[in-house]
């Protein structure tokens, strides 16, 4: 158990029934607990809704609309071939939703669609209630560690699918999480975080997960950059777009988050602690999403070679079994306590 700076007692007050803490040389007729004792100790506070509880709801009512019409929306025509900016024949979806995105990342998207209306939803709706119910330091962490996964969603479909008539949801869906994000990292206290961090987490594991997965992630998307930049060609799988906003978000955003986590948590700073659980949560969900996608695009026959399949596909699904772990360790070994 990480030690207190001071000594850790507990005096119950007569007049507001709640635990203070009273450090060395204070007058107090209690014992020492332990922080587990602490938090065992404190008296439950009611239900209550704040800034970051509504946000959450309108990010569910924009996701559950853009995620529902981009899987269900299958009205139009049929592909067709399209000359893109680079002189380069690409072929179109052509129904639904994602009609004019290219026939590779169609299926993708609505894979990711599906993903979201039937889990990460629910999952966001199940940290909600938590939150709400509960107000405790996990909750918080659950409830902003997905609303990190969201964020990630929202930004991918902000700025990387064509144009369409969900524009402005998609803009509201983009803000809502990207608030939401910022008023759940505001909301949690790092020094609280260090208190209730117990010193039997799979460190060693956790550090060579957070190096691995940072490098994986250059390694699945610099080659294929590299190799345009030397043939003087744009990106294989440009097709109709002007860039591919997954390689901007994980090489520029993930990978260095993952190596500012391991340096953080080598410090023992509470920060580290909470970008650590937003980083488990989000691997998680691409290891269930990535199986989704290419469910959806093996069923409108797109051929994926077996070597991407391997490489790509499987390295995240093993690093997403590994964040589970982690994940269940890390919630084991902090010490819940409520908040203020």
């Amino acid at each position: 158990m990480k030690p207190h700076n001071g000594l850790l007692r507990i005096t119950q007050s007569l007049k507001e029934g709640s635990i203070v803490n009273t450090s060395a040389g204070k007058t107090s007729s209690v014992e020492n607990v332990t922080v587990q004792e602490a938090a065992k100790a404190t008296p439950a506070r009611k239900p209550g809704y704040d800034a970051i509880h509504v946000l959450t709801v309108i990010v569910l009512f924009c996701c559950i609309i853009v995620a529902g019409v981009g899987l269900f929306d299958v009205s139009g025509g049929m592909p067709h071939s399209f000359t893109n900016q680079y002189g380069d024949v690409v072929m179109l979806y052509g129904q639904g939703l994602y009609r004019n995105d290219s026939f590779f990342k169609a299926p993708i998207f609505r894979g990711t669609d599906f993903t979201m209306l039937f889990v990460v939803c629910p999952l966001l709706t199940v940290a909600l209630t938590r939150d709400i119910q509960q107000r405790t330091l996990k909750s918080r962490l659950l409830l902003t560690s997905v609303i990190a996964c969201f964020m990630y969603y929202a930004a991918s479909i902000a700025f990387g699918v064509t144009y369409n008539e969900l524009q402005l949801i998609y803009i509201l869906l983009f803000a809502t999480c990207f608030f939401g994000l910022i008023t759940g990292m505001m909301s949690i206290d790092f020094k609280e975080v260090e208190e209730h961090v117990t010193y039997s987490l799979p460190n060693k594991g956790i550090y060579w997960f957070l190096i691995i997965t940072g490098i994986a992630l250059y390694a699945a998307w610099l080659p294929d950059i590299v190799t345009a930049l030397v043939a003087r060609r744009p990106l294989l799988l440009i097709e109709n777009y002007t860039t591919e906003i997954t390689y901007a978000l994980d090489m520029g955003i993930i990978a260095p988050a993952c190596f500012t986590c391991f340096y953080l948590l080598k410090h023992q700073k509470g920060l580290g602690y909470v970008l650590l659980d937003m980083l488990l949560t989000l691997c998680i969900v691409v290891g269930i999403m990535l199986p989704v996608q290419t469910i959806f695009q093996l069923y409108e026959g797109i051929i994926i070679p077996l070597p991407v399949l391997i490489t790509k596909l499987g390295t995240f699904c093993v690093l997403a079994i590994f964040a589970l772990y982690f994940k269940i360790q890390s919630a084991r070994n902090i010490a819940d306590s409520m908040r203020q």
